[in-house]
Formats: C-alpha cells, structure tokens, sequence
C-alpha cells in the first residue's frame, strides 16, 4: 500500500492546524459560490510598500525537515518551501489552484488518448540559485523519488507520481513533457514544490541532505541561517529572483508557542502571529482599555482583568489581615505571595500597554471541525445510531458558539471535501438531514434503543451527569490548563459558550480559535505545530496506525428514575465498569485475606435515558484538555446535551494534548471526538485515505490509512476511483460530489465549522495576516510607506 502523508489535526484545537496552504489554469469562478469569509490582509499596492526592512513571524516550531515530502514535515517546513522553493500551482483567494507565472508560462493537458499528457512551458528566466535553468532533469529526479518504486527513498506519499510513465524534454529545454500511465486528474499537484535535481537524486541526497540546509533553491527568498538557540529561520531576499523582487530584507520565521505569544507581541520580538482565542480577547481589551482611557481624565492604574482581577475585597483583605498577622511564618508566605502577584499584575499591565500597537486580523482557515463517530464496534457500530446522533445536532447552533463572537460567518459546513469557494464544493447534508429530534428518536427506536429499558450495573455506580466527565490522569488542573472551567457551555443555551459580558468584549477586534498547540485533525492542531494543540495543524502524523482495535469505552450509566426496581444481578462472568470479567476469588492466594468480592448488580431502569439488551446507550466523548482548546471543549458539552435531549449519554473524557490525537483518535479509543481535517483543493487524491473502507491485514488488525471514524464502502472508494482517472473536470468534481453525498449518508464524520483564523500583526505590515484560502505571495509582504513617502513617489512618477 503506498504511503500518503499524513495530515494532522492540531489544528483540534489551536493546535490545528495555522495551515499553510495567481491566472492561469484555474477551475471557473461559477462552482463552489463565494468564500465564508475573504482574506484579511490589508492588500496594499507594491507601489505604496516601502523596500526593506526585517518581519517576524510566528511559527509553531522549529522544522525537524526542510524536505515537505517526509514523515515529519510540518507546517513549517510547508511555510519555508513556499517562499524558497518553485510553487508551480498555488491557491488563489478562492482555494482555487492557478498557474503561477514566476515559474509557468503554461500548463496543460495537450493528449488524453491513448495517453495522457501534460505540457509544462517554464518561464524562461527561472534559475536556481547556483545559475542552473529549471529543467526536466529536476521534474525527472523527483518523480523517481517519489513514485515508490525505490524503497531506499524514505518518502511519506507518493500520490500521483506512480501514475507517471516518463518525463522527457520538449521541443526545447524550457519544454517538459509528462506522459502518464494512469489518467490522473489532479495532476496540478504534482511537483509543488520542485526541489533541485540535487536534493531528489540520489537516496541519501533525498534522505538527509534536506533536512537542515537547502543549498540550492529558487524563490522570491533564499534559506539563511537556522538558529536553534534563538529558535529563528532567517529567509533572505533572493538576487537571482527574476521576478518582482521581495520587498523586505529579511523574514525572520520564530517558534514561539501558542499560549506564549501575547507576551512575545507585548515585548518585540514578534511582528505577526497566529493566535488563539485568548491572545485575540487580550489584543481587545488592550483597544478597549485604550479607549477607556482617552474618554476618562485620570484613568489609568492596573486593568479590571488580567492577574487579580477576581480578587474580591473580602479576599484582599484576609491577605493583608494575615500578611501583617502575629503568625509570622503565615505572614512571611502571604507577603512573598502578595509580591508575586502584584509583579504578575504589574507585568500584565505593562503588557497590555504595548498589545494597543497590534490588530487582529480574521478570516477562516482552510480546515473544518468535525464531530468524529467511531463505527468500529460498540452502538456506533449501527449506521442507524450514528445518524441519530447526526439529526440531534443543531450544526448552526454549534458554529456560532465559536465563530459569532468573532464577527465570523457561522455558516455550517456542507462538505467533507471542499470548503465554499472551491469548485467542488456543494452542500450535500441533505443526504442525511438535518437536525430532527423526531426523526433522530425514530432511528434510535429502529435500532431497538428503548427509555426506561432494564439495565444492570454494579451496586453502589453513579450513573448520569455525576459520571459524565472525566479525566486521564495525564490531564493538569488549575487555571489556564482548560481543565478549570475556563470558556464551557452552561446549561443555558443561550449563553453560546460566552460566560463574559458583552462589555468585555471588542467585538470586532477580538480573535477566535479552538486551534491548541497544531494542528491542527490544529480542532484539533497538534501540539506541536497547527500550537495547534491537537488540531488538527498540519504536521504529519509520526505514528503508525495501531494493529488493532481496543476495547471501547467504559460501559456506559444512564440516570435511573427514583422508583428504580433494584433486582439481584448475576454473579457470573459479566464485565465490570472497565469492560474487564469480573471473576470469583482473582487475587487470593493461601495464607491471606480473600479479595473483597465483586460489587453486585442491581438491575433498574434507564428512566429518561436509552437501553438496549441490558445496556444504556452511553458514549465515551473526548475532548483535548489544554489551553486554547476551550472553544472545542464548549462545542463538546453542546452536543452532550443535545444528544442527551433524545436519550443518548455522552461521558465527557477531557485527555492531555500530547495524547489526545495518537492514543485516543489514531488509535480507535474513543466513540466521539472533534478534531479537524484541511481542506484541499485535490479531494480526489488528498482525501480518499480519510475515507476509505477500512481493510483487514493478515494480522487481523485493521488498515484504516487516516480514515479515523473505521466507517467507509465500497461505493465511496469506487467514486474516489473514477473522480481520479476522470480529465474532464466537470465530471471529476462530479463524481467528488456524489461520494461526499454518500459519505455524509455514511455518517461516520459530521462536518461542523470552518475553524477562525485570528493573526496578530502591526498595523502597518500590509499584504499580510489571516490568508484565509489562499497562500502567501511573500515577494509582496512589507511596511506600508508613510505618506509622506507615498506622495514623494507620485511626485517623482509625473
């Protein structure tokens, strides 16, 4: 089976996934309708941006590779290749991949039969950074990198390469003709990015030779020095560039985490970054505080939030009563802690001084949260119990929870494989419905799921809310973890997850995320890099897919009606709370005390809740627990009383990040989760891995590629197929549509929202920010000219 690489979510949270992702061949403007919400980069004219001149900017980590076709890319690596490497397709505003002219003065399909093939005409002025032209001897050496037929080549996807047959010259060197053994209709995907004939020739050029220095490339900018101790990649204006020259000297990429970047902002050492909901909150209140200030004479001293700011006056004076107390070792810890906090507070403040200077700037990224059932085994086994799940959700109810306290469309998702804009998008929920309490009831009843039904637990087991969430011992607790409380769902639901008041709040300036530390599935970003805690940013995932499916989740309690009959239960070989038997006498031995024995069962009743032959339909759901990830989590408990409105118990788990994607998602624990998938704008290849039938090895474990949920046919896989031989695009785009309908009728995957893009910046930096769809062009990011310099320059034009 050949390799794809993998996608991560971190982007569950913040953590996912900020994505990295203008005419030409482009699909039509018609398909896919308008964007959710257009970039938000202050578009500024090159004319009116001043040349030279140094940007940081943010990034979740240090890249393991500069080599994007390895295991352990990530978006870094993604971000580097972009600015120093030939993009031959890029995203334009719209997810749409367009010829870029830097490097393309054409591509096109110039045979379909009995072969397919492409021309490629380079611009001519291309070179590498060593002279060289870009020619068919790079195009020829990647594709036998990565067309898998040598396994000394440690390659994560080959997708697309193995359909090629050959690459020969054209009619001239600036001529590259690739013929095809295979129709592929994402053939646009190919060799983007190009790496020089250097790095792809040989296996231990491929292997190593990238993964710390690019000593050739051939961007608007050239790779400069990778500092691990100042945790920097410098990227310098490329001479060579033959096209519109980078306007800034130097761009400085600076891995700072997530929860970290508000104090780096505050202290200088950042011009833009991606943030997360708390960092965009603090940029707000810094613009309100200002506000605040200019309007009121004398106003000034500490903020009303921030460190001390709930210290109640009842609780400030007990400090001081005790720091100033006849106990002096009480009052020798009070006054050491009254000095940290008002250093915290002092820090705070002076910070919030300087987070006045930034905007937030917003758009959606280019990845969308969804509700993950898990159809391995266990009630979600049943299509009918999974499509009960789906028509309880509300799906606008959910997206406005997290994007309309941003300003943000909240317009649900209405595709598993492309996002509003993209030429194969289309709304295709109707395929299962729409929220429907009757309807979702119904399908629960069909499946033989029954309220009050007779079930049987351990004497003396909560059932119910006092047992819906919990934890993995791995979690940390207290302030700032997400396991405090911090930004849920209250019973209300017309709170929307916001416990704040509007007054807290700056509505239009302030950010959003879920994103944790990147992922990235950066709802998830993966904690490393979608910061994107686990949502799912997009770095790949280092771990292979387990051999088999493990147990499910803890059998599940359902609130039993106060008239509840208790019977005798069985003593024999039935299952405890953990799904492990339950034996007579385990663990004695002669000479010593008998094991206490197995608490008894009672049967009862389910009261309000579902049974089924003895079991009450009870769900493990879980939700990563760090910071950055609340708006996930609120999301979470939003659905747990939606399902439990038509009778189903969803047990909340609240796992640390560093294992929320690899032990629970990846692995199969879990029978509900939220993480995130990118989009992209190759559906056919990039998205069949997600979604295709799990198979069986020979070991008896389960292949299940990156399809997480275990749940996908034969059907789907058969559309997959015939959308990616198929060169008339209408047709593909088609036949993409029909398998997402069959998908969403699947119901394996539920999609939600797309996932807020919240970027910091100066406001002076201009062709930057939230790229929302699109990528970077970075030969035109820099400082807008002062208008004085502005109107020198339309003087010395007349």
């Amino acid at each position: 089976m050949s390799q794809r690489r993998r996608r991560s979510l971190a982007f569950l949270t913040s953590g996912v996934l900020a994505l990295p992702l203008l005419a030409g061949c482009g699909a039509g403007d018609e398909e896919g309708g308008p964007v959710a919400a257009g970039q938000d980069i202050a578009m500024t004219s090159r004319d009116r941006v001043a040349d030279g001149g140094v940007v940081r900017w943010a990034v979740d980590t240090l890249p393991d590779t500069l080599n994007t076709f390895q295991a352990d890319a990530d978006a870094t690596t993604a971000r580097i290749a972009g600015a120093v490497l030939p993009q031959l397709f890029v995203m334009d505003a719209k997810g749409q991949p367009v010829a870029n002219p830097d490097y393309l003065e054409k591509a096109e399909i110039v045979a379909r039969e009995p072969k397919q093939v492409v021309l490629y005409k380079l611009n001519q002025q291309a070179v590498w950074s060593d002279g060289r032209e870009i020619g068919a001897a790079d195009f020829v050496a990647q594709w036998r990198a990565l067309n898998g037929k040598d396994s000394a080549y440690w390659t994560a996807r080959n997708a697309g390469y193995e359909r090629i047959e050959k690459i020969e010259r054209g009619k001239t060197d600036l001529e590259v003709k690739v013929t095809f053994a295979k129709p592929y209709t994402d053939w646009r995907s190919l060799f983007t990015p190009l790496y020089p004939k250097q790095v792809t020739g040989t296996p231990d050029a491929f292997n190593e030779g990238a993964r710390g220095a690019l000593k050739v490339t051939a961007g608007a900018f050239n790779l400069g020095a990778v500092d691990k101790k100042t945790a920097t990649v410098a990227l310098t204006r490329n001479a060579r560039w033959w096209g519109r020259p980078a306007k800034l000297d130097t761009l400085v990429l600076t891995a700072v985490p997530r929860a970290e970047r508000p104090a780096a902002l505050a202290a200088g050492k950042l011009d833009m970054a991606e943030i997360d909901r708390t960092g965009a909150d603090r940029i707000a209140l810094a613009h309100r505080d200002a506000k605040a200030a200019k309007g009121a004479e004398g106003a000034g001293g500490a903020p009303a939030h921030g460190p001390g700011a709930s210290v109640t006056a009842a609780q400030a004076t007990m400090s001081w009563a005790i720091a100033y107390g006849a106990d002096e070792s009480k009052a020798k810890e009070e006054q050491a802690s009254r000095a940290a906090n008002a250093e915290a507070a002092k820090k705070y403040a002076e910070e919030q001084n300087a987070l006045r200077t930034f905007a937030v700037r917003k758009s959606l990224e280019p990845a969308y949260t969804q509700l993950a059932m898990n159809g391995a085994s266990g009630p979600l086994a049943d299509e009918r119990v999974r499509r009960a799940v789906a028509r309880a959700l509300d799906r606008k109810a959910l997206a406005e929870i997290v994007l309309k306290p941003l300003g943000l469309p909240a317009k649900p998702v209405g595709s598993h494989l492309a996002l509003a804009g993209q030429p194969a998008y289309a709304d295709n929920s109707d395929a299962l419905g729409g929220q429907d309490t009757q309807a979702a009831q119904a399908l629960l009843a069909d499946a033989g799921w029954r309220r009050g039904g007779k079930i049987t637990e351990p004497a003396g087991a909560k059932a119910g809310p006092e047992a819906s969430s919990e934890d993995d011992g791995k979690t940390p607790s207290g302030p700032g973890t997400g396991n405090d409380g911090l930004y849920v769902v209250g019973q209300d639901d017309e709170r929307n997850g916001d416990e704040r008041g509007g007054d807290e709040r700056a509505g239009d300036e302030r950010g959003g995320d879920e994103q944790g530390g990147a992922g990235n599935p950066q709802d998830a970003r993966p904690a490393a890099g979608p910061g994107l805690s686990p949502a799912l940013t997009v770095t790949p995932l280092a771990a292979q897919q387990q051999a088999s499916l493990l147990a499910q989740a803890d059998v599940a309690r359902a609130a039993a009606g106060p008239d509840a009959a208790r019977d005798t239960a069985t003593t024999d070989t039935d299952t405890d709370a953990k799904g492990a038997p339950v034996r007579e006498g385990d663990g004695a031995g002669q000479g010593k005390a008998s094991a206490a024995p197995a608490p008894a069962k009672q049967a009862r009743t389910s009261g309000s809740m579902l049974a089924k032959d003895g079991k009450a339909l009870s769900l493990r759901f879980v939700l990563p627990s760090g910071p950055g990830s609340e708006s996930l989590r609120a999301v979470g408990e939003r659905i747990a009383q939606m399902l439990q409105k038509v009778g189903i118990q969803a047990e909340l788990k609240k796992v640390a990040d560093e294992s929320f994607f690899k032990d629970h998602i990846a692995s199969g624990q879990y029978d509900l989760a939220l993480y995130s998938w990118p989009a992209t704008a190759y559906p056919a290849t990039d998205a069949r891995p997600i979604f295709a039938k799990p198979e069986p090895a020979a070991d008896g474990s389960l292949l299940v590629e990156q399809n997480y949920t275990r749940v996908g046919t034969d059907h789907i896989d058969q559309l997959f197929d015939q959308a990616l031989g198929e060169l008339d695009e209408g047709a593909s785009r088609d036949l993409i549509r029909k398998a997402d309908a069959r998908i969403w009728a699947a119901a394996g995957s539920i999609p939600l929202y797309q996932r807020p893009e919240l970027v910091a910046v100066k406001p002076s930096l201009v062709n930057a920010g939230a790229f929302g769809l699109g990528a970077p062009r970075f030969q035109d990011i820099g400082w807008k000219k002062s208008p004085a310099a502005t109107e020198k320059n339309a003087k010395e034009k007349k």
